[in-house]
C-alpha cells in the first residue's frame, strides 16, 4: 500500500531539511514503516505519532541564527508553564547544537532548580547583576546535564529587587546593559557567540519583568489550553506596547506556544483554535501536551529532555525548539500588540 501523504513528505524532507545522505534516507524509510493509525484508537495513534517524531528528531541539528536572539518568556498569569517552557526550550536548543544562556529573573528560582544550578542564599545571581552591577561573566554557571547551556541563577535575594530598583538610575535598562556588556565581553575573549538568550520572568508585570522586556527583542508567550487562557492577555499586550513606545521599539511578540494541551477535550481544541485565529503567524504548530514526565522532571533537578528524552513531552519541546530555530531568519508580519489586544476583546 502506498504511503499516506503525511509520511510521503518525509521521503524528501527530514526534520525540515532535504534528504541528502544515507542517514536521511534511512530515516525516511523508517518513517514510512510506521503504520497509519486513526483516532479511533487514540493510544495507538499517540504511540505512532511519537514514533514518527522520535525518528524525525533523532540527531537533529538546528540552524544557527544570524545574530543572538534574545527572548523574554512572559505571561502574568501563573501556572501556564513559563518556567517549564524556558528551561525545556533552552535545553532543546542546546541539544540541537546551539549555544544558549538562560537568565532566571524570577525570585522563586524555579528555572535554576530545574536546570540543577546551585542557587542558595549567598550565590552570585541575577540580583547581583541587576542591583549591584556585577558582570554576568562573574555570575554565570554551566549546566552540567546539558552541554552548551549556561545559566544565570536566581536566589531569594531577588525578591527585594523590585523595591530596590525604584531608586536606581536607568532602572529599566539595567538587565539590557548587563546582557550587552556580556555579549561584548565574550566577543573580546574570543568565546563562541551565544545563539539564544532566554529570560524567565515572574508572574507579574513589575520592574523585573520590565527589565526583561527592555533586554529582549522577542517575546514568547506560553498559553495554557484552558478556559482562562486569554484572561489578562490584553493587559500583557498593552504593557508590551508601552515598552515598545517608550523603552524598546524592537520588542515584538514573535512566538506563542500552547501548553498543557489535551487534544481529547473539546475545550483544549477550542482554545487552540481561538489562539491560532487571533495569532496565526506567531503561534507554533507544535504544542505541549499535559505530561506527568514534564511535571516530575524539576523535582530531580532536570529538564524533561534529560529526565525522559523519549517521552511525549520531551519530543514536543524538541519540535517547538526546532520550529523556533527554523523561524530565525524568516521575519513574519507579526500582529502588533495593539491589534491583537483589539481582537481579544
Amino acid at each position: 500500500m502506498p504511503p499516506q501523504d503525511k509520511n510521503a513528505g518525509a521521503q524528501g524532507i527530514i526534520a525540515g531539511q532535504k534528504v541528502t545522505g544515507p542517514d536521511d534516507a534511512r530515516r525516511a524509510a523508517l518513517l514510512r514503516s510506521v503504520p497509519e493509525v486513526d483516532e479511533s484508537t487514540p493510544l495507538a495513534a499517540q504511540l505512532a505519532e511519537d514514533a514518527r517524531r522520535r525518528i524525525r528528531l533523532q540527531g537533529a541539528r538546528f540552524a544557527k541564527p544570524a545574530a543572538t536572539r534574545i527572548f523574554t518568556i512572559a505571561n502574568q498569569k501563573g501556572g501556564v508553564g513559563k518556567t517549564t517552557t524556558t528551561v525545556n526550550v533552552a535545553a532543546a536548543l542546546a541539544h540541537g547544537g546551539l549555544k544558549v544562556l538562560v537568565i532566571d529573573n524570577d525570585p522563586q528560582g524555579n528555572a535554576s532548580t530545574a536546570l540543577g544550578i546551585d542557587h542558595h542564599a549567598g550565590v552570585a545571581s541575577t540580583y547581583d547583576v541587576i542591583i549591584e552591577g556585577t558582570p554576568i561573566a562573574e555570575v554565570v554557571q554551566e549546566c552540567e546535564a546539558v552541554p552548551d547551556l549556561l545559566v544565570v541563577p536566581a536566589t531569594i535575594d531577588l525578591s527585594g529587587a523590585e523595591i530596590e530598583l525604584v531608586s536606581k538610575v536607568a532602572r529599566e535598562n539595567r538587565l539590557r546593559n548587563a546582557v550587552e556588556s556580556y555579549l561584548s565581553w565574550r566577543a573580546e575573549q574570543g568565546l563562541e557567540r551565544l545563539d539564544y538568550i532566554l529570560i524567565d520572568c515572574p508572574p507579574s508585570l513589575g520592574l523585573l519583568t520590565i527589565n526583561a522586556f527592555v533586554a529582549a527583542r522577542e517575546v514568547m508567550i506560553p498559553i495554557q489550553c484552558e478556559y482562562y487562557a486569554l484572561e489578562g492577555l490584553s493587559q500583557l499586550l498593552s504593557n508590551i506596547e508601552l515598552i515598545r513606545g517608550h523603552l524598546n521599539p524592537d520588542l515584538h511578540v514573535s512566538t506563542i506556544l500552547l501548553t498543557m494541551f489535551d487534544k481529547r477535550t473539546n475545550l483544549a481544541r477550542e482554545v487552540a483554535d481561538e489562539v491560532r485565529e487571533h495569532f496565526p503567524t506567531e503561534t507554533l504548530e507544535a504544542s505541549i501536551p499535559r505530561s506527568v514526565r514534564i511535571s516530575e522532571a524539576p523535582s530531580y533537578g532536570q529538564t524533561v529532555l534529560t529526565y525522559d528524552p523519549g517521552s511525549s513531552g520531551a519530543l514536543a519541546y524538541m519540535e517547538a525548539a526546532q520550529e523556533v530555530a527554523q523561524r530565525a531568519d524568516k521575519p513574519t508580519t507579526t500582529t502588533t500588540p495593539a491589534a491583537a489586544e483589539e481582537e481579544t476583546r
